[in-house]
């Protein structure tokens, strides 16, 4: 805060003394006893016009100072937090005794757009806050005080002090028509945030498993999650944490050696793991001389030898591919790290627990208590084998991730029935002092299972898990039904009608699930996610595709952008195009919103509402006039570029919730 700034907190205590000696003044001046007015009364006067014209200087003074600031605001800020920051100025002018206040800004509903675009609602708790402390000020005054000390923003036209006390904030046109052009012409930049070194570990499918619909969920929102904080400018690593060491591989090594005994030399057809996977089970859970012979594999392969290592290899090789063609079709990127990436690493980490004394015997193994009075389940560190658990390998993961890829926010995307396991091993991490709360920031993203339309978890008519793959192909068989329905076939060529239908089909998987509160469970049906009504990918994907078209129609008229842009002034005058552009400009506020706690519904629903009130905009605005023949006989450029803006903000969305945006559909 500059100097004037805290001149004028110092002054504020003083104006309001003036005030009240003024009031004395009047009285004196007015009462009939008075011929004369008392010198002294009169000094005071003067000493009080004297303050009230420094007092003058100082605000307009620090109104320049904001106003040079605030010139650096672009499109490109959350406008809550830039109206937080003007108002928790304001109540270090106005109330310095009470400068570490949050600030409470609320939007206010469109239907109510009379009263303002937003609110500041702290009078009625600072007036709270007052009372305590013996004063009386009613909400009211406080909220004029309030008003009475913002400096200066490019983003602010108005404020009103309406109600009990709220501070209505009325935005600027000037400011939402420029910061659509710079849209426009920058392209849309992320709103400033403090950066980190973010790890994501999502999907994490077993390998010799075929991913199913248990997996979706965590690759999905995982993806999206790291796409939105890559937006933001964090650094990101995306992490698959795959399940590629423990028992199941003695098992599947031991029957791979005995069907395919040349297996060093010549690949097996094992391209169904699946299958392969069951066998090796049931032999497992029946032959306890095979089960005795899988047990001496995991030995042989964690402790290294050459030909187990070979059968592994392999396993995981045909796995790989297997989950690399699902990642390519849902346009997902992610790093593989296999637990036995971190087999040297369980070791050391071993080490460290018993150099602290954390590990205690219990029936033959070594566990941890999370906390030291040992409430909760223990880890488990050391099986009485010796083996090590999932346990070990996520703490050693976790101080991996903290020591050596030196990462400050750790992400699990995990569904919910783990939750348990990440509490304790976050807990654990920090009474070791591997994880620092007041440095790392260590979150579980826990979501709900997927139901089928019965209620009950999504299977299939058999009753076996629903493959990933199975999903994505009746998907795609699905969206074409919906595109030839609707004759797209005869329209689009064949490349057209394939993109369209790879855009719907992945599109509305993605969407259903992104657009429920990741912590429930919802329903999966194609019959409601496929719907061109309603908050649905294909509502979305069909709004883009209209918004395309208007533009299309102009032919060579809009193909230079940049002199559109250094011509045409955006004009706000209609009641749906200031909706539109104060729409639009909402962006930066809910991808905040959704960083804070990694909820990526609120984007869909945003994406929702610009949809809808672009559809109002459009039918209440025209963009084209036509004659009866057809012809364009006039265009309002400054709709057209509001439609561009739009069209902007819909990519920018749709890449970070992972939608294809197809020009025609």
């Amino acid at each position: 805060m500059s100097e004037l700034t805290w001149e004028l907190k110092k002054l504020n205590d003083l104006e309001r003394k003036t005030e009240e000696l003024s009031s004395q003044i009047k009285a004196v001046t007015k009462d009939d006893r008075y011929t004369e007015i008392d010198d002294d009364l009169i000094k005071l006067q003067v000493k009080n016009n004297k303050l009230k014209h420094r007092l003058s200087l100082i605000r307009e003074s620090i109104a320049k100072e904001a106003k040079s600031d605030a010139m650096e605001v672009t499109e490109s800020i959350s406008i809550t937090e830039h109206l937080e920051n003007v108002f928790a100025r304001a109540i270090a002018l106005a109330f310095p005794e009470y400068g570490n206040t949050p600030v409470i800004i609320a939007p206010v509903n469109s239907a109510s757009a009379k009263y303002g675009d937003y609110q500041c609602n702290n009078a009625m708790g600072l007036a709270k806050k007052m009372k305590e402390m013996g004063l009386n000020r009613t909400p009211r005054e406080i909220a004029n005080e309030l008003q009475k000390s913002c400096p200066l923003s490019p983003i602010i036209n108005k404020m009103e002090v309406g109600g009990a006390g709220f501070v209505n904030v009325f935005l600027s046109k000037d400011y939402a028509a420029q910061a659509l052009k710079n849209i426009l012409r920058n392209g849309i930049k992320p709103p400033r945030v403090l950066k980190k070194r973010v790890l994501v570990d999502f999907s994490s499918p077993n390998i010799a498993k075929q991913m199913h619909v248990g997996h979706l969920r965590s690759t999905i929102i995982g993806e999206s999650i790291c796409r939105l904080l890559e937006f933001l400018k964090h650094d990101v690593i995306r992490i698959n944490h795959l399940g590629d060491w423990g028992t199941q591989f003695g098992m599947l090594i031991a029957h791979l050696e005995e069907r395919f005994p040349d297996f060093l030399n010549k690949s097996p057809p094992i391209g169904d793991l699946q299958h392969f996977y069951k066998e090796s089970k049931k032999r497992f859970d029946t032959d306890e001389e095979f089960k005795k012979r899988a047990y001496n594999r995991v030995v042989s392969l964690q402790s290294g030898e050459p030909n187990s290592r070979k059968a592994w290899q392999l396993i995981c090789d045909v796995s790989r591919k297997e989950f690399q063609a699902i990642y390519n079709r849902l346009d997902v990127t992610v790093k593989e790290r296999g637990e036995s990436f971190y087999q040297s690493h369980m070791l050391s980490v071993v080490d460290l627990l018993r150099k602290k004394k954390m590990l205690e015997q219990d029936e033959g193994r070594q566990i941890m208590w999370s906390d030291e009075d040992r409430s909760g389940v223990p880890l488990t560190i050391v099986k009485s084998d010796g083996g090590f658990t999932y346990d070990t390998s996520d703490m050693a993961a976790i101080r991996h991730r903290i020591e050596e890829e030196h990462c400050t926010w750790i992400i699990y995307v995990v569904d919910s029935g783990q939750s348990t396991h990440f509490n304790t091993i976050f807990k654990a991490a920090e009474r070791c002092c591997i994880l620092n709360p007041t440095v790392h920031r260590v979150q579980h993203v826990q979501f709900g299972v997927v139901l089928g339309e019965d209620g009950k978890k999504f299977k299939t008519r058999s009753g076996d898990t629903v493959k990933l793959s199975d999903l994505l192909n009746e998907g795609m068989k699905r969206s074409l039904e919906q595109l030839c329905s609707r004759g797209r076939e005869k329209i689009l060529t064949a490349q057209e009608l394939i993109k369209a239908q790879e855009a719907v089909a992945y599109g509305c998987i993605k969407y259903s699930d992104l657009c429920h509160n990741r912590i429930s469970d919802y329903v999966f049906s194609f019959d409601k996610m496929l719907d061109d009504r309603g908050n649905t990918a294909v509502y979305l994907l069909y709004t883009y595709t209209r918004i395309r078209s208007i533009t299309r129609n102009l032919s060579d008229d809009f193909c230079n952008l940049e002199k559109i842009l250094d011509t045409v002034e955006i004009v706000l005058n209609h009641e749906k195009e200031w909706k539109l552009a104060k729409t639009l400009l909402k962006m930066h506020d809910i991808l905040v919103k959704c960083s804070k706690d990694l909820f990526l519904h609120f984007l869909c629903e945003f994406c929702y509402e610009v949809c809808t009130v672009f559809t109002e905009f459009y039918d209440s605005c025209y963009c084209i006039k036509k004659n009866k023949d057809g012809e364009i006989v006039e265009i309002n450029r400054s709709r057209i570029l509001m439609c561009e803006a739009t069209a902007a903000v819909l990519r920018q969305c749709f890449h970070i919730l992972g939608l294809k945006p197809v020009s025609k559909l």
